[in-house]
Order: structure tokens, then sequence, then C-alpha cells
């Protein structure tokens, strides 16, 4: 069955599933394979439950007239997503970038979807199946989409870029994350600049962040920019007041306003200019613009601000690198208070930069002269430094609740996969 006949099927039936215990009656079944399961095992019980037709790729398991026997059952789906793409005539900007990305990409849809049914990436569903299945998720209402790009090797970028051939593109920037992957800083700038590298080819249209000068040396060549920062930007705005709620001023001309977020930390103010510079440029009204950036609530761990007992507590604790722990630290001593607290877990992917990563983020937090510090994960074993240390942080969460804290200001922040989160629960 060739892409447009499978297409021609897909409008009859335009919902897409590849986890079969979530079929629902009329959906394709994309069987997909991973290291741990084999999704054709699956396709006669999700045709049972109600699938439309199951996209197969082993012939053991094409049983019946609706499997469709395809050479690779991702290929196909990717293939698929790019050929719906082809028939959207709606603007679609990629971001990607090592801290920030969601959130940027939240913001976006936020003051977009003032103004334009926008669809977007949901959670961080931002790799080689999520992105398809964001493009498969588009409808003919749509006005706008943003398709957020996670990657961890060199090359990704550039293989979403040509499923979703985004006309317009954001880096958030580019920092110390995926390590293991990229190998170096330069691997890290080479990755996230192929979204640059597609926007170039192609004659699109890119934000920049014009506080980053590597950004504007990866950019050259790309006539169409639209620029945001502190100062020397089309969009300019800076962070004021001194809560730990970031309030952000602009300062363009027919754009002066305030905005009070709720999102922690100044870190997050190239986000909010982001969406700012985007919104503006898709004629989003400035009121719309500052309505929907002081009634976004970010949310899944992402720079919450929450109040438990008498504590404030800063929930960081989606994900971390060197970069964006730096910054989360810096942000929490720059905030008044005597009673701090650092409730750390380990950065995950760091290759052979581990141990020194780690080791100057414990020297980070001693220049900063904290003594409330709990670190977890193994990754902080062998680290010179004399705080409380735990080996996951269950067993950090276990001590808290035996030795509570009381009227503190709280930062949790770790890896996806140091569970930080868990540690919410001693409060």
């Amino acid at each position: 069955m060739s892409i447009q006949e499978l297409y021609e099927l897909y409008l009859g039936y335009p919902h897409v599933q590849t986890d079969s215990r979530k079929v629902k009656p009329g959906e394709l079944f994309f069987a997909l394979k991973g290291d741990r399961f084999n999704g054709n095992a699956f396709a006669a019980r999700a045709l049972a439950d109600g699938a439309a037709y199951a996209i197969v790729d082993e012939a053991a398991y094409a049983t019946e007239d609706r499997c469709i026997l395809v050479d690779d059952a991702l290929s196909t789906l990717q293939q698929l997503a790019h050929h719906h793409r082809l028939q959207l005539d709606i603007p679609v900007v990629g971001v990607t970038g090592s801290n920030g990305k969601t959130t940027t990409k939240e913001l976006l849809v936020a003051v977009l979807s003032r103004r334009y049914k926008t669809y977007a990436t949901e959670g961080n569903l931002n790799n080689h199946i999520g992105v398809p299945l964001t493009l498969l998720k588009i409808r003919p209402d749509a006005g706008m989409a943003i398709i957020e790009m996670g990657a961890n090797h060199i090359g990704e970028i550039a293989a979403y870029c040509r499923i979703a051939n985004p006309d317009y593109g954001l880096i958030t920037n580019c920092g110390k994350a995926h390590l293991e992957g990229f190998g170096s800083m330069e691997g890290v700038r080479k990755a996230k600049g192929e979204l640059y590298d597609h926007l170039r080819a192609f004659d699109g249209t890119i934000f920049r962040n014009a506080d980053l000068d590597y950004l504007k040396d990866m950019a050259k060549g790309i006539e169409k920019q639209i620029t945001y920062g502190t100062a020397n930007a089309q969009i300019i705005g800076k962070a004021t007041g001194d809560g730990a709620l970031l309030q952000v001023t602009l300062l363009t001309s027919q754009l002066e306003t305030q905005i009070q977020t709720q999102l922690v930390g100044a870190y997050n103010l190239p986000n909010v200019l982001a969406a700012v510079a985007v919104g503006h440029h898709f004629d989003v009204p400035v009121e719309d613009i500052k309505a929907a950036l002081e009634t976004y609530l970010p949310s899944n761990s992402r720079s919450q601000w929450l109040e438990k007992g008498d504590n404030k507590i800063i929930l960081d604790a989606y994900n971390a690198n060197p970069s964006s722990m730096k910054l989360a630290v810096e942000n929490l001593a720059a905030l008044p208070g005597d009673n701090k607290w650092l409730l750390l877990g380990a950065m995950k992917e760091m290759g052979q930069e581990s141990a020194a990563e780690h080791q100057a983020l414990a020297d980070l937090i001693g220049a900063h002269g904290f003594r409330n510090v709990i670190l977890t994960g193994p990754e902080f074993a062998e680290t010179q430094h004399t705080y409380l240390w735990f080996a996951d942080s269950a067993q950090a969460r276990d001590y808290l609740q035996l030795h509570p804290i009381h009227q503190a200001l709280v930062l949790i922040k770790g890896s996806r996969g140091s569970r930080m989160e868990l540690v919410l629960e001693a409060f």
C-alpha cells in the first residue's frame, strides 16, 4: 500500500494509536517495536478492541484483511505524518534547545491560542514517535502548530525537520545536556543547529535570543530573523521585582507593559520573551499576550511554586543538566530569606563529564554558602562535599519524614531519572 493510499485510509480514520492498551474504536493501530516489546504481537488484540486497521511489519502477524503489512511500521508512521504535514497550509513552528523548550512551547501555545486554533506537542512527546503522532493529530480547523523537538544525538533534529517541515524555528539555548550522546558542547550546538540548517535551506524564519551570541553565529545566512532579549533586539524585556515569581517589564515601543507570571525564576525570562516575540509576529494583541502569560500555570514539575504547610517550594524536578542546575541554584541564592534548602537529584546522561559536572555543582553550592543541602543519586557518591547524601530520592524522602523541614524556601530539582518529586511526600 502506498503512502497516498494509506493517507486516504487515515482521512477516514484520523486517529492513530501505538499503544494497544489504549486503542479506541475506529483508530489506526501502528505496531511499533522497541528493545523490550513488539507491537506486532498485539495487533490482533488491537483489532479485537475496535481498531479499524492494524499496520504491521511482520508477515506472521498479518492474520486478517484489516492488517496492513508494510516494510517498517515506524518509518511508515513518519512518512504518513510527513504527507499529512504537506497538506497543511498553516505556520508550523519547530522548538528545540537544551533547557526550557517544553516551557517555551507551552507559553507559545498559551499566547497563540488567544487568536488561533493551535495544535502542539503534548507533554514532552518530542521524539521519533511523538513528532509524527503530534502532526497526525492536527485537524482541518488548525491555525497554528508547534512541534517540540528533543534530541540526544546528532542527526535527530534534522530527521524531525524532514518529517515536520517547519517554516519557523526557535532554539531556546545550547547547554550541557545529553553530553553522553552529543560528546561535547560543539556537538550540542551542531545538533540543535540542525533546526537552523533546515530553515536556512528552505528560506524559513527564526526567533532568536539576542542575548546569546553563539545563536547569532549559528544563524548566519538566515535572512528572516526576529530577535528578543534584554537589549539590542526587536522585542526587549527585563526581569523586574524581587519576588520568587518572575515579573517581566516589556520595553519595546507599543508593547510597553508589565507581566506578572506564575513561573519561578529570572531564568524563565527568555522563555517569556520568546512567547511575546512569536505572539507579536503573528498579530496577537499585546493585551492578549499579557493575559495569556499571566494566567499560564506551570505543571508537571516544571518551575512550579508550591506551598506545603509552612514551607515554600520551587519544584523543578522534570529535568536537569549543568546549565539548568546552575541557573536554579543561583536563582535560589538571590531570593530573600535565611532558611533555604537544596534538595538535588543527580544529572543523567552526562557521559564522561558526569564526575566533573557533579563536582562543579557541589562546588557551586559551596560558593553560595548553602548549608542545608541534600544530594541524591550514585553520581554524587564520589563527589567531595560535606552535605547529606542518599542513594536515591526515596531514601531522602524517608529521612525528611523523620526530620521535617519547617518555614523554609526549598528548591527540589533533578533529572527525570532521579524522581525528585518523591521528596514532596515528606512535606
